[in-house]
C-alpha cells in the first residue's frame, strides 16, 4: 500500500463483559475498501492500536447513520453505522453511569431548540451544566465531525465563582473528550501569562469569571469573533455580585449571531431584562420540579438560645454524622471563628472565604472530595454550583439574606438522586425573619430544638448496632485474641472496652440549654371582641383641652375601672361620648358617687349610642387647649379655639427698622439732616459739627499728603497706641518728648491693654 493512497480510519468500539468500553483504530485504503463484505478481514490482517486523540474520519460500527454520511449510505446489511460525533456524548454519559437524562436535560437536547435562544430554570443539582454541555453540542460541531485545530474559542461559558468555573471546566472536559475538545480557564486569582499562553495557543472553549475575562478583552489576548455559543451559568448570582456592566460589554464584544443560553436555579426581574435585552426570541424552560419543593432535600429549623448557636451545630454535626458536611455563614469572621472551633473539638475541618487564595480554595474543596477533611466551613463564595461527593448535611449557621440563596445554599446536597438535609440555626431574634425566608421559598421545614447530648449518645448506639462489622467474618489472625480476650475480661468488659474505643475518637456533644419561648404577638382586638356596652356622656371636650390619654387614668382612678373596661373614646367640642363594659358600669358609678361627677365633669349614662357624624378627613387635627383648674394659672399657648386676636407684637426698641411706623399720628414734618435742606429764612442753632461742615461748593476736598493716621508733622509723633510699653522705639519716644520741653515728670504712652 503505498503512503500517498488516501487512508480511511476506522474505529472500532468494542464492550467488554464489565461495561468497559475499548477504542481500535485501524487505517484502510480506500482502494483496498470494497464494502462491508472484505472489511473484517481487513481489519484482521491490520494491525489495532488503542488511540486517544479523536480522528476526521472515524466511523462507529454498531449504530445507525444517515444516509450519505459514509461512503456506502445505509446500504449494509446486517449492520448499523453512525458518524462518531453522534455518539461522542453518548459514549462520554456511559462512561459516567449516565442511563438516564435528567428532566432539563431532556428538554434542551430536543432537536427543535438546536438553534434556539434559551432561558432555562430549573432547581439545584438537577445537571445543568451536562444540560448546556449537551444543548451547545449542535453549535459547536456543525459540520458531524470532531473538533478540528483550535484556534480562536467557538463557546464560552460565564461562571460567577472561581470554584464553580473549574467546576464547569471539569464537566465540558470529559463531556466533550471524545470530540478531542481543547479547553481553556480565565479566573480570577489564577496566573494571568499563564492563561494569555494557553489562549495563544488555540482553544475550543472557554470557561470564565465575568473580571477576569473583561481584563483579557481589554489586554486583547482574547478574540471572540468566532464564538457560535454563549452561556451565562448562575446568571442571576452574577448581577448580585454586580457583574451587569462587565456582562454587557462581554456580550457587545461576541458576534451578533451567537446563541445565548441563559441558566439558574431562579430567574429575578433582573435576569428577565437581561434575556430580553442579549436574547432573540428566548424559549422560557421550567421543569416541574422548580415549581414544588425539593423532594431530596429535609428541611429543618432549629431554635436554639441567644449564646448556643455554636454548640448547636456541634450537636448537630454529631448527630448526622455525615460522610460530610458543609456550615454556611454570612461573613468571614464567623468562617474563621467556627473553622476554629471545630478544629479543636477534633473534627476534620477546612474553610472557604473570599480572603483566601485561588490555590487555598482549590486544596480546600480537593480535601473535601478526596475525604481528607469531612467539613467545609464557608461563606456565600460556595453556595453556587459547588458539587461536593457524598455530601448529606448543610447547615446555615446564619440565616442567608433571602430565600434564593437558601435554595442555592441547600442546593448542595440532594444532587443526582441522593438524599440530604438542610439544617437551620435560628437564635431568638432571627425567628420572624426564619419564618419570612420559608414563606418566601415555599418551603416547609420541621421546627424543632438542638439535639441533646443523651439524644447523641442514643444515636451513636444505634448506628453502632447498624455497623457491617457485626456481618463480617472474623479475621483469622484475630481469632486467637478473641477467645483470649473474653477468657480474661468476659463479654460485658470486652464490650463496654468496643464501645469507649468507638465513641473516643468522637467529639463529645455539648450540653444545650432549654430554649424560652417567646409568647406569640397577640392579633388585634376588633369591635366585636369588646362584647356589650354602654355610652356615657363626659361634659368636657376638645375645648376644655381634654384628649384621649387624660380620659383613660382619668375614668380608671374616679371609677375604680381598669382600660380593658374602656371601649371607645369620641371627643367633640365641649362634651365627650365614652364607651364602657356593661358589667363594669353600676361599680363605675358607685365610685364615682351620688354626684356623677369625675374631677368636676358630670357624667350621664346614655339609652343608646351617640350619633357622631364622621370626621372630615379633610380636618387638620388641632392641639388641644389647656385644661382649666379652678383659679390656676392657665399654661400658655398660641391656640385660640374661639378665635381671639392674637397678642400685640414686641417690637426691639434697639432696632429702627423693628419699630411700628404710625404716620398718622405724626403732625409735624421730618426734621431736615443738613443746612442747605433749610428754606429760607430759617436758622438752625449752632453746633460742633457744624463747624467741621463742607464748603458750600460742591468741589472734592483736597486729599492731605500726609500720611494716613499721622499727626501734624510740626508735633512730634505720639507713641502708637499699639506695641511694647519698653520697646526701644517707645523709649526713644519719651526721651525726644521730655527733651522737646514736656518735662521729665511727663506721662509715658498708653500700655498696650
Amino acid at each position: 500500500m503505498s503512503l500517498f493512497q488516501p487512508l480511511l480510519r476506522v474505529t472500532i468500539y468494542s464492550v467488554a463483559p464489565p461495561n468497559l468500553t475499548i477504542r481500535h483504530v485501524a487505517r484502510i485504503s480506500t482502494m483496498e475498501f470494497d464494502g462491508l463484505d472484505n472489511l473484517c478481514v481487513l481489519l484482521c490482517t491490520r494491525q489495532m492500536n488503542s488511540v486517544t486523540a479523536p480522528s476526521e474520519s472515524a466511523v462507529l460500527i454498531g449504530c445507525t447513520a444517515p444516509k450519505g454520511k459514509v461512503p456506502w449510505g445505509n446500504k449494509c446489511p446486517g449492520t448499523k453505522i453512525e458518524i462518531r460525533l453522534k455518539t461522542s456524548l453518548k459514549i462520554a454519559l456511559d462512561k459516567r453511569g449516565y442511563e438516564v437524562l435528567t428532566p432539563v436535560q431532556q428538554e434542551v437536547s430536543k432537536p427543535e431548540l438546536d438553534n434556539s435562544d434559551l432561558l432555562v430554570s430549573a432547581q439545584t443539582g438537577s445537571g445543568k451544566t451536562v444540560g448546556f454541555g449537551v444543548a451547545i453540542a449542535q453549535n459547536l460541531l456543525p459540520d458531524d465531525a470532531g473538533f478540528g485545530r483550535a484556534e480562536a474559542p467557538l463557546g464560552l461559558v460565564i461562571a460567577p465563582t472561581r470554584e464553580l468555573a473549574m467546576q464547569v471546566k471539569r464537566e465540558l472536559h470529559w463531556l466533550y473528550a471524545e470530540a478531542g475538545v481543547v479547553m481553556a480557564s480565565c479566573v480570577g486569582g489564577m496566573d494571568m501569562r499563564d492563561e494569555r499562553r494557553a489562549l495563544e495557543r488555540g482553544a475550543h472553549i472557554v470557561v470564565a469569571t465575568p473580571g477576569r475575562l473583561r481584563d483579557h478583552i481589554m489586554r486583547g489576548s482574547i478574540d471572540l469573533s468566532q464564538i457560535r455559543a454563549v452561556v451565562l451559568d448562575e446568571a442571576d448570582e452574577m448581577l448580585d455580585l454586580g457583574f451587569a456592566e462587565d456582562l454587557e460589554m462581554i456580550l457587545d464584544e461576541t458576534p451578533d449571531t451567537r446563541r445565548t443560553l441563559l441558566f439558574s436555579a431562579t430567574v429575578p426581574k433582573g435576569i428577565a431584562q437581561l434575556a430580553k435585552k442579549y436574547q432573540r426570541d428566548a424559549i422560557r424552560i421550567t421543569t416541574l420540579a422548580e415549581k414544588s419543593q425539593h423532594t431530596d432535600i429535609e428541611y429543618q429549623a432549629i431554635k436554639v438560645g441567644k449564646h448556643d448557636g455554636e454548640n448547636a451545630i456541634i450537636n448537630v454535626l454529631r448527630y448526622h454524622e455525615a460522610p460530610s458536611a458543609i456550615v454556611f455563614a454570612n461573613t468571614r469572621a464567623t468562617v474563621g471563628r467556627l473553622t476554629t472551633r471545630l478544629s479543636n473539638r477534633g473534627f476534620s475541618v477546612v474553610c472557604l472565604s473570599g480572603e483566601l487564595s485561588q490555590s487555598e480554595r482549590s486544596h480546600a474543596l480537593q480535601a473535601m472530595r478526596d475525604g481528607r477533611a469531612r467539613i467545609c466551613v464557608a461563606t456565600d463564595v460556595a453556595a453556587r454550583g459547588i458539587d461536593l461527593p457524598k455530601l448529606d448535611l448543610v447547615i446555615h449557621a446564619e440565616l442567608p439574606s433571602n430565600h434564593e440563596t437558601l435554595l442555592h445554599r441547600s442546593g448542595r446536597t440532594g444532587r443526582a438522586g441522593r438524599k440530604g438535609t438542610s439544617v437551620l440555626i435560628v437564635p431568638p431574634n432571627n425567628l420572624r425573619k426564619a419564618e419570612r425566608i420559608l414563606k418566601s421559598a415555599k418551603l416547609n421545614a420541621e421546627w424543632g430544638s438542638a439535639p441533646t447530648a443523651d439524644q447523641v449518645l442514643a444515636k451513636d448506639h444505634e448506628r453502632i448496632l447498624e455497623d457491617d462489622v457485626w456481618t463480617r467474618d472474623t479475621n483469622p489472625a484475630h481469632e486467637h485474641m478473641v477467645s483470649k480476650l473474653l477468657e480474661l475480661y468476659g463479654a460485658e468488659r470486652v464490650a463496654a472496652a468496643f464501645l469507649e474505643t468507638y465513641t473516643q475518637k468522637m467529639s463529645a456533644p455539648e450540653d444545650i440549654s432549654e430554649v424560652y419561648e417567646a409568647p406569640t404577638r397577640q392579633l388585634k382586638k376588633t369591635y366585636e371582641d369588646f362584647g356589650e356596652s354602654v355610652w356615657l356622656r363626659l361634659e368636657q371636650g376638645r375645648d376644655n383641652g381634654l384628649s384621649p390619654g387624660q380620659v383613660v387614668p382619668m375614668l380608671c382612678k374616679a371609677g375604680d375601672i381598669t382600660k380593658t373596661d374602656i371601649g371607645a373614646i369620641r371627643i367633640q367640642g365641649n362634651h365627650s361620648f365614652i364607651e364602657l363594659r356593661a358589667p363594669s358600669v353600676d361599680g363605675f358609678f358607685k365610685s364615682i358617687g351620688p354626684d356623677a361627677r369625675v374631677e368636676g365633669a358630670l357624667v350621664k349614662q346614655l339609652s343608646e349610642a351617640p350619633n357622631i357624624p364622621p370626621a372630615d378627613s379633610n380636618r387638620k387635627p388641632e392641639r388641644p387647649r389647656g385644661r382649666s383648674h379652678g383659679d390656676a394659672p392657665r399654661r400658655k399657648s398660641n391656640f385660640h379655639p374661639l378665635g381671639d386676636p392674637p397678642k400685640e407684637r414686641r417690637y426691639d426698641r434697639h432696632k429702627s427698622e423693628d419699630r411700628p411706623k404710625h404716620p398718622e399720628k405724626r403732625d409735624f414734618k421730618v426734621k431736615p439732616k443738613r443746612v442747605e435742606d433749610l428754606p429760607e429764612g430759617v436758622v438752625t442753632p449752632f453746633k460742633k459739627n457744624d463747624a467741621k461742615s463742607a464748603p458750600s461748593n460742591n468741589s472734592p476736598k483736597p486729599k492731605s499728603k500726609v500720611r494716613k493716621g499721622a499727626s501734624d508733622p510740626s508735633k512730634p509723633m505720639r507713641a502708637p497706641k499699639v506695641g511694647k510699653y519698653n520697646s526701644k522705639k517707645n523709649k526713644a519716644r519719651r526721651e525726644a518728648a521730655a527733651m522737646a520741653g514736656k518735662g521729665a515728670d511727663s506721662k509715658p504712652m498708653r500700655k498696650r491693654t
